[in-house]
């Protein structure tokens, strides 16, 4: 979710060897015989009497039938047969020991996986506690139709009939995204003066923050470069320009956006000064939070995309800012029940080690896509609300700065604003 492309896209979430063969006997001699009883002589198969036959068969061996004395057995042994090939056994044996090593790989692999989606089904399992409804510190993404002069009067109207009833507080509207040496044009945003005077018009009470977002040069050579001192500080005076627009708050969503990244920290400081200044709100879109330890550290060794944060850095981020809503969503979850108890765990997680004086939104998806990290019949929003209101029935359920974050307003149906109302609004 780092920028917004397109109106009507979403922004940018792998035979053996026969047996061994015994070595052939040596053949024994041939035990004496007493001579056969006299019989009648019959024909053999060439028709001659059997006399005839071995007459025959000893003048082809060159045996002198006039020369009784000449003993068969006498003669020199037949050649031995042909020694055996040589035997396969090791290489079956070695294919054997490689089938024994990827089977027990694939249990190293699939058993936590299996374990972990049982651990998630069962949080998924369970009644949320009474009460755990909106707080009236919802939010909302808006895309980039809004300050380009595309949205007018009516849409505004419109706007205010759908959020009527509902909990929204803030809405984010996408007025970037950021160059990556951190200015900002003001022709990203021309319409930005008559949009904050038509909500304040139509939805007393509602605040409008500028959604600013760019690609960080993390995982590849183009994008925003955070640990540039230069970077950081045209930043500060990008916030320091929509603020003088009639922006309520700054919203950063800054991605891929690495755990325990100083310089991102050293950013938030110097933004959280200039808000207050302003009285002015500073909000930014997280990621999600290792859901086994260190995980991060294992998915980006084997993908070079570590994805999650620490629940460390988490805090420390929640601790530099006044809100911050966790992207829950991009799960790689298949099914609706490991979704929504991933959710739950999420909302756990995040939970302790917010502070009290920060606004913890979860993320909703108001999207629908299928690829890879996303299946829209397991992200739904139904599930997204019973997780969230799990986690928070088990974790704090009387916190009062919680809300959820609806993403995004040009890709909503009639069917994720029916799940908000009827799951969180209640």
């Amino acid at each position: 979710m780092t920028t917004e492309p397109a109106p009507e896209s979403r922004p940018a979430p792998e035979s053996g060897a026969g047996p061994e063969s015994a070595p052939a006997p040596e053949p024994a001699a041939a035990p004496e015989s007493a001579p056969a009883p006299a019989r009648a002589a019959e024909p053999g198969p060439s028709g001659a009497t059997p006399d005839e036959d071995a007459a025959t068969q000893e003048a082809a061996s060159g045996q002198d039938p006039a020369v009784p004395d000449q003993d068969p057995a006498a003669a020199p042994p037949a050649a031995a047969p042909p020694a055996a090939a040589a035997p396969h056994g090791p290489r079956r044996r070695r294919r054997r020991r490689l089938r024994w090593a990827a089977g027990a790989l694939a249990l190293v692999v699939l058993l936590p996986l299996l374990a972990a989606g049982v651990a998630l089904r069962v949080n998924y399992a369970g009644d949320p506690a009474d009460g755990t409804y909106t707080r009236g510190r919802d939010a909302l993404w808006l895309g980039h139709a809004w300050v380009d002069g595309r949205k007018d009067d009516a849409d505004v109207a419109a706007l205010a009939r759908q959020l009527d009833g509902t909990g929204i507080r803030d809405l984010y509207v996408h007025s970037g995204p950021l160059e990556h040496d951190g200015t900002l044009p003001e022709s990203a945003y021309p319409k930005a003066a008559w949009l904050i005077a038509a909500v304040h018009r139509e939805l007393p009470g509602v605040r409008v923050q500028a959604w600013l977002g760019d690609v960080l040069a993390t995982e590849s050579p183009d994008g925003l470069r955070l640990e540039r001192p230069q970077t950081r500080t045209a930043v500060v005076r990008s916030t320091r320009q929509i603020l003088a627009a009639g922006f309520e708050g700054a919203h950063f969503d800054l991605e891929p956006l690495h755990s325990g990244d100083r310089d991102y920290l050293a950013l938030l400081d110097d933004l959280h000064r200039l808000t207050r200044e302003h009285d002015a709100l500073l909000s930014v879109a997280a990621h999600q939070i290792d859901p086994l330890p260190s995980f991060h550290s294992v998915f980006g060794a084997v993908t070079g995309h570590p994805k999650w944060w620490s629940q460390e850095f988490f805090g420390q981020v929640a601790r530099r800012v006044d809100q911050i809503a966790v992207m829950s969503y991009d799960t790689m979850q298949p099914l609706q029940s490991l979704y929504g108890g991933y959710v739950a765990q999420q909302t756990s997680l995040a939970l302790e080690v917010t502070p009290e004086s920060t606004d913890l939104l979860m993320g909703l998806p108001f999207f629908s896509e299928n690829r890879f990290g996303h299946w829209a019949h397991a992200e739904t929003v139904p599930a997204a609300v019973r997780g969230v209101r799990l986690g928070l029935s088990r974790t704090a359920p009387d916190r009062p700065r919680f809300g959820v974050a609806l993403y995004v307003d040009f890709a909503a149906t009639e069917e994720d604003w029916r799940g908000y109302r009827e799951g969180w609004v209640g």
